[in-house]
């Protein structure tokens, strides 16, 4: 009798538990407007997800200056030069990440905390656009977590971008809803 409980009740479980195919199709869940990096320049989208290690930061840096601090459920816009660079994360070791940047070119980067000795340990990862779809609720870095070294877009910087790669159909669109002259 208990046989006939547990295996019913297995069955159940089993099928209602999501399938890799129900993964895969996973809604996008954000629609943060990006903007295009500035001709000529790269762009690299840094992003948290939500989850474990909420207390250990993801502290981006390149060449030892910090870039931004990411914290859970956070991302961070950055312009740079084209060209091979080299961004680090740290805390009992270093985890290195580096990228081939070209011109007008916009790459994606993770960070996810995994397990330490004493305190989780920061992995950075190259990653889609579509992995940054994918994670809900981001919100944008404060300007008071980004570092002194060049690169990570301000949200006034950001908001500025925007405009500036804006179409004229959307800035017509933009004024007449605003009620005010084109520039």
């Amino acid at each position: 009798m208990n046989r006939i409980f547990f295996l019913t009740g297995f069955a159940v479980a089993a099928a209602t538990l999501p399938t890799a195919s129900w993964a895969e199709k996973a809604p996008i869940t954000n629609t943060i407007e990006l903007p295009k990096p500035p001709a000529g320049k790269s762009q690299v989208v840094w992003f948290r997800k939500g989850g474990l290690g909420p207390i250990v930061g993801c502290s981006v840096k390149e060449n030892g200056q910090k870039i931004s601090s990411l914290g859970t459920g956070r991302y961070f816009i950055m312009v740079a030069e084209p060209g091979t660079r080299t961004y680090e994360v740290s805390s009992e070791a270093i985890d290195t990440l580096v990228l081939e940047l070209k011109p007008d070119e916009t790459k994606f980067a993770s960070c996810k905390i995994g397990m330490g000795l004493f305190i989780g340990r920061p992995k950075i990862d190259l990653s889609t656009e579509e992995q940054f779809r994918k994670a809900a609720k981001l919100k944008m870095v404060d300007a008071d977590d980004m570092g002194p070294a060049e690169g990570a877009l301000r949200p006034e910087q950001v908001a500025e971008a925007l405009k500036a790669s804006a179409s004229p159909k959307e800035l017509i669109t933009e004024a007449a809803a605003a009620q005010t002259p084109l520039p």
